[in-house]
């Protein structure tokens, strides 16, 4: 077989090199899972995520006997994987894909599916599970309620009128961040902040730029004026004002989504913008609100293979005990680091290379003052 010859070609290309312990497999394709399968890659080379999700596997035993959800049948992927006998191969993740479809309406048709979507849903979907999960466990099911969520992150769940403490998921201690939002007026100089959660940056992107530039230009300072004053609760007034976003708590795993699908007026429609964007290797997050910067290593590139948003492909590159490895649905090949600018994007429109870094997962090296 073609997929075993791949598998044995990944295997003599390590050699002994091979990581102990580790697990390289491909991921069959039902159609249009490209956008399913390039998440999965990026999420179980997060080793942090995919050691609770393991953990979590372990300590719920009867996890096959149980209720499925996603989280139950992600777990359950993710330890078919990591107990192979084999150290390549490929899997077909039917059971998941199918609870994901019967679970979101969205992710059913055979149209062009978004990654980055994806992405939302499933780290909302396991936060919901985990929270029910854990108030269950405080509470009888007369007293539980259900959460709500605000923007990507979930809020604090009332019962019976009363506030809740907030349930932190080990979901939470990976992913999430923390934004302040400040707007200072400009004619009391007051300085209203308001909080928000993360799970991953959405950033606009511009021709022949960076990552770092992009994170700058998200925490810009912005005036609002004309018709989009701010009412100042001192002044009691609509009042010009400069507004800005910072980062408060800068999460452990950094997910950064670049805004590559604009919507273009005349057109009508949503155009792929091709620009080249760099993103480097070892990254310092220098807009917190403590000025401490925060070192970040890449680790994943989920990749938009495509020139528009309603066709195309998804692949995502991993780095592995120090390798780097290029999975394409089924296919997992070596790949060398040198070959990552490739993917930043290109110089010019239809260049003939359509493939753009699209998702990109850092993880915290740590904090230096």
């Amino acid at each position: 077989m073609v997929m075993g010859a791949a598998g044995s070609k990944l295997e003599k290309a390590l050699g002994d090199q091979f990581p102990e312990g580790e697990r390289y497999f491909g991921l069959e394709n039902f159609g249009n899972t490209c956008y399913c399968n390039s998440v999965l890659q990026a999420l179980y080379f997060c080793v942090p995520f995919r050691e609770q999700l393991l953990d979590y596997y372990s300590s719920n035993k009867n996890i096959a006997d149980s209720e499925e959800n996603i989280l139950t049948s992600l777990a359950d992927l993710f330890m078919q994987i990591s107990s192979q006998k084999k150290k390549t191969g490929v899997i077909a993740p039917k059971r998941f894909v199918q609870r994901v479809k019967k679970q979101n309406e969205y992710f059913r048709s055979y149209m062009h599916q978004d990654a980055h979507e994806f992405l939302n849903f499933l780290l909302n979907e396991l936060v919901d599970i985990l929270e029910k999960e854990s108030n269950s466990a405080k509470t009888s099911p007369e007293t539980s309620s259900s959460t709500e969520k605000i923007g990507n992150g979930p809020c604090n769940p009332l019962a019976n009128g009363l506030r809740k403490e907030p349930v932190v998921t080990w979901v939470h201690k990976i992913f999430q961040g923390i934004l302040t939002n400040e707007t200072r007026c400009l004619r009391c100089e007051t300085v209203t902040a308001r909080d928000e959660t993360f799970f991953d940056l959405s950033v606009d992107i511009e021709q022949n730029s960076s990552i770092t530039s992009c994170l700058k230009n998200f925490s810009s300072t912005e005036t609002l004026n004309a018709e989009d004053k701010f009412f100042c609760d001192k002044c009691c007034s609509l009042q010009e004002a400069q507004k800005r976003m910072k980062i408060k708590k800068p999460p452990h795993i950094l997910v950064i989504h670049l805004k590559r699908f604009k919507y273009i007026e005349q057109l009508g429609r949503y155009k792929k913008l091709w620009y080249r964007v760099v993103f480097p290797m070892e990254l310092k997050l220098t807009n917190t609100i403590d000025d401490a910067d925060s070192e970040y290593s890449l680790f994943a590139v989920v990749v938009h293979v495509g020139s528009g948003p309603n066709h195309g492909h998804y692949i995502s590159l991993v780095k592995s005990h120090h390798h780097w490895l290029y999975f394409d649905d089924e296919n997992v090949e070596m790949m060398d680091e040198s070959t990552l600018p490739t993917f930043y994007g290109s110089a010019q429109e239809y260049s003939g290379n359509t493939d753009h870094g699209y998702i990109l997962f850092y993880e915290c090296l740590g904090s230096r003052s």
